[in-house]
């Protein structure tokens, strides 16, 4: 059968997916949206199980949405197409390209981390906006490291902007979200050495061993690191500042400081 169009803008299911933009909506029904070709298509290729696909032909970008569709409905996934002016009302980019789906939330434990024998990982506390999650998990999926864990988040991962920033990597790099007393109590059990990252730091991050079982711990950009992780972790660094500026957007230091580790762990 061909799928179902909707045209009103006070269709209950268009509502539906304008309410899924707030966290408490998307926490009741355990679901989130994912906006975009590139983001839809990771989804797939990573096997998350997209409930519904949203689609506008009068957004499409190119010829390359329909086989993306088709591998959706062959996936399971029921398809449903919109107006152009529905789309607009759903999206939540400003130049939407006529693909929304709805997954299922996941909550993976700390526990479920399969790690290799020197592990590679990021830490965040506290993280405030939801376009820096996104660009860090980004970092970390090109930096090869091998899960982030989100400590008291300010920000939850499902937020539509985290999805959009991270470009549907989301998908592919683990996540764990904790409370940062558990997550450093199991990071010593693992015999994980923590690096916190701190403008008060002595030592500068790049003449620091990054080599080895490691966690990279970054701060919010507001507060940096709280006192627990200044406190508890292994090595406090810094990144030299040449200028004025006291600090760098979080996203950029993190970027900085796992590729010195890159560098290093060859």
């Amino acid at each position: 059968m061909p799928p179902e169009k909707i045209t009103s803008l006070q269709n209950p299911r268009v509502k539906e997916l304008v309410r899924l933009r707030d966290r408490r909506p998307r926490d009741e029904a355990g679901l989130f949206l994912v906006e975009g070709y590139r983001e839809v298509r990771r989804a797939l290729e990573k096997k998350i199980p997209l409930r519904e696909v949203y689609f506008a032909p009068e957004w499409f970008l190119g010829e390359n949405e329909r086989p993306l569709l088709e591998q959706a409905a062959a996936a399971g996934a029921t398809l449903c197409e919109l107006s152009k002016e529905a789309f607009a009302k759903v999206a939540y980019r400003e130049r939407p390209d006529g693909l929304l789906a709805v997954a299922p939330q996941w909550h993976r434990k700390l526990e479920d981390l399969v790690l290799p024998k020197t592990p590679f990982l990021l830490v965040v506390e506290a993280i405030e906006k939801p376009g820096n999650l996104g660009t860090i998990l980004r970092s970390a999926d090109a930096a090869g490291c091998d899960a982030v864990i989100v400590c008291d988040p300010v920000t939850d991962l499902f937020n539509p902007n985290v999805v959009r920033a991270s470009t549907g990597v989301l998908f592919s790099v683990p996540c764990v979200v904790a409370e940062s007393t558990a997550v450093h109590a199991w990071l010593r059990g693992k015999k994980i050495r923590t690096v916190a990252t701190t403008p008060a730091a002595e030592k500068i991050y790049s003449d620091t061993d990054l080599r080895g079982p490691l966690a990279v711990v970054m701060g919010s950009e507001q507060f940096g690191l709280s006192k627990f992780w200044l406190e508890n972790a292994d090595l406090p660094v810094r990144i030299p500042m040449a200028g004025q500026a006291d600090s760098l957007n979080v996203a950029m230091a993190t970027i900085i400081t796992l590729f010195e580790a890159v560098r290093q762990r060859g």
